[in-house]
C-alpha cells in the first residue's frame, strides 16, 4: 500500500430526521388507529378522529419529547478525533509544517485491535519514504488532522477512529471500522505545489499569473532535480492538462487567484 488515500465522504446526515420520523411513527401507534407505517397524515388523522382530544395530543408530546431527547443526546456526544503523541522533537526547529506543504515520512502502520503491521516504508516501500501534500486529502484525514505543526526530526504516534481513516468500507488489508495507529517520522518539508512561495518562484516576470512556458520551465526543473527524464512532448501534454484544471477563465494564464491554495477543498 504505497499511498494511504483518502475517500468520499458520506452523506452528513444526523439522527434527529430518524428520531422524529420514528417517534410519529409511535405516536400513531399509541393513539390507537392500527396504522402500520406512521407518519404526519395518519397522527393528524387520529387526532380528528373520535377519541382524539387530549389524551392523544399528550401521547403525540410524549413520542416527540423522547425524540428531542435523543437528538440532544446525540449532539452532546463529542465526535472522535486524532490521538496524537509527540514520541521526539528535535532541540531547534526551523519550520513547522502547515496545509499544502509537502512531506516527506517514514512511516509504519498497525491495527489497534490486534497490533498487526498493515503497512511500512521501512519494508514495504523499498525503504523509501513517502512524500505527500498536507491538508488536501491526499492522504486519509487523519493525517491532515495530525500532522499540523511538526518539525523536521519529530516522531509522532497517531491513534485515528474509524471515521477519520478507512470508515465502514476498509481498504485492502484494513478492516471496516478499524483504528489505525501510525508511527511517522518527519524528514524533510517543501512548499507544496499551490504555496504562495511556490507561485513566485514560478512566475519569472512577477506580472502574478503564470504562462503555459513559465509553468513549463518550473516543471522540468523540478523533474531535474528529482532526476526524471520527460521529454517535450510529455511536458506541452502535462502543461496542457494543468491549465485546463487551474485555468479557470480560459484566458491563457493561471492568475494568482486561480492558482491560489483553496481552503474549501479541505
Amino acid at each position: 500500500m504505497p499511498r494511504l488515500l483518502g475517500g468520499r465522504e458520506g452523506p452528513r446526515t444526523g439522527p434527529c430526521p430518524a428520531l422524529a420520523a420514528a417517534a410519529e411513527s409511535r405516536a400513531a401507534r399509541l393513539i390507537g388507529e392500527g396504522v402500520r407505517d406512521g407518519g404526519p397524515a395518519a397522527v393528524r388523522r387520529a387526532l380528528r378522529g373520535p377519541g382524539g382530544g387530549a389524551a392523544m395530543a399528550a401521547a403525540l408530546r410524549a413520542a416527540l419529547l423522547g425524540a428531542a431527547l435523543g437528538c440532544a443526546a446525540a449532539a452532546l456526544i463529542p465526535a472522535a478525533d486524532v490521538k496524537v503523541e509527540v514520541l521526539q522533537k528535535p532541540f531547534l526547529c526551523h519550520r513547522k509544517t502547515k496545509w499544502g506543504d509537502m512531506m516527506l515520512v517514514h512511516y509504519e502502520g498497525y491495527l489497534e485491535r490486534d497490533g498487526s503491521m498493515f503497512h511500512s516504508t521501512h519494508k514495504h516501500n523499498n525503504g523509501q519514504p513517502m512524500w505527500f501534500t498536507l491538508g488536501i486529502r491526499e492522504a486519509i484525514k487523519g493525517w491532515d488532522k495530525g500532522l499540523k505543526d511538526m518539525c523536521v526530526g519529530e516522531k509522532r504516534k497517531l491513534t485515528i477512529p474509524p471515521a477519520l481513516a478507512y470508515g465502514k468500507e476498509g481498504k485492502g488489508k484494513i478492516p471496516p471500522e478499524s483504528t489505525l495507529i501510525f508511527n511517522i517520522d518527519l524528514l524533510e518539508i517543501r512548499n507544496g505545489p499551490r504555496s504562495h512561495e511556490s507561485f513566485q518562484e514560478m512566475d519569472l516576470n512577477d506580472d502574478w499569473k503564470l504562462s503555459k512556458q513559465e509553468v513549463k520551465i518550473y516543471l522540468k526543473k523540478e523533474f531535474e532535480k528529482h532526476g526524471a527524464v520527460v521529454n517535450d512532448t510529455q511536458h506541452d501534454a502535462l502543461v496542457e492538462d494543468i491549465f485546463d484544471k487551474e485555468d479557470e477563465d480560459s484566458d491563457g494564464f493561471i492568475s494568482a487567484r486561480e492558482f491560489t491554495y483553496k481552503h474549501d477543498e479541505l
